[in-house]
């Protein structure tokens, strides 16, 4: 038997740390680990904080650690079978048709802002403040997400950039990671940092022709792809921490 406390706790949990953190929960509670050996069992940020309401819930209702092990490890293997139904769907910048609706590039890139819930990665080659994107990434943040925006900079852009660091556009949100590829680690002369995405979660991906400006995402005529659940977004936040650990993409000063 389960009780709603821990079903609560358990689908926060999974939402947040994903289904094989929290097959690893499972695994150490079937083994019998203390208390303090299952919160420090993943060491990504906000593992502890979610998995704490867990065990309280397993404690406070009296739910034996084999019954609780099973739950969540039926929890994380039905949420696995979900997440590979993949959804694709075309995001369109510019003028609309009223025959042919389609989803905008504002909306959508600030819906998966705001739906955001442990980890947002994003790149874009230009970028200038855009006061909604700015205030959803403020709100991302207070709620506890992990922010990385990757972006070109007025160096490596020789002069298709001017006037102002597309950093600049991400300043003043408490914790937010700004990541460039610094000239010195480009093999090849006028490479550019241009990919302009999004990926919230390891669930959704958005990659897009517009760069993350009020033209890009709302006047332009820009085409984009929105990828719901599937192993794309996994691999694309996978591809960009990678070139951070191996050092090709640096933190921004």
């Amino acid at each position: 038997m389960t009780s709603p406390v821990l079903e609560k706790a358990a689908a926060q949990a999974l939402r947040s740390i994903g289904p094989d953190a929290l097959r690893a929960l499972a695994d150490g509670l079937s083994l019998g680990r203390s208390r303090a050996e299952l919160l420090t069992t993943r060491t990504s940020p906000g593992f502890a904080g979610f998995v704490a309401p867990v065990l309280d819930a397993v404690a406070a209702h009296s739910v034996s650690a084999s019954a609780a092990a099973a739950y969540l490890q039926g929890l994380a293997s039905g949420y696995g079978i979900r997440a590979g139904e993949q959804d694709v769907a075309l995001v369109w910048s510019g003028p609309s048709s009223h025959r042919v609706p389609v989803r905008s590039t504002s909306r959508i890139l600030l819906r998966l802002v705001t739906e955001s819930r442990s980890e947002l990665i994003m790149m874009t080659y230009s970028a200038r403040r855009y006061a909604p994107l700015a205030a959803a990434l403020q709100e991302a943040a207070a709620r506890g997400v992990v922010i990385d925006v990757v972006v070109e900079t007025l160096q490596g852009a020789g002069s298709a950039l001017a006037e102002v660091e597309p950093a600049s556009a991400f300043s003043g949100v408490p914790g937010l990671r700004i990541w460039h590829w610094p000239l010195a680690n480009r093999t090849e002369r006028g490479a550019k940092t241009h990919a302009k995405l999004a990926v919230a979660d390891r669930r959704v991906l958005l990659t897009t022709s517009a760069n993350f400006t009020q033209s890009g995402v709302d006047r332009n005529i820009e085409a984009g792809v929105l990828v719901t659940g599937g192993s794309a977004p996994t691999r694309a936040a996978e591809h960009i921490q990678e070139l951070q650990r191996q050092g090709i993409l640096q933190r921004y000063r």
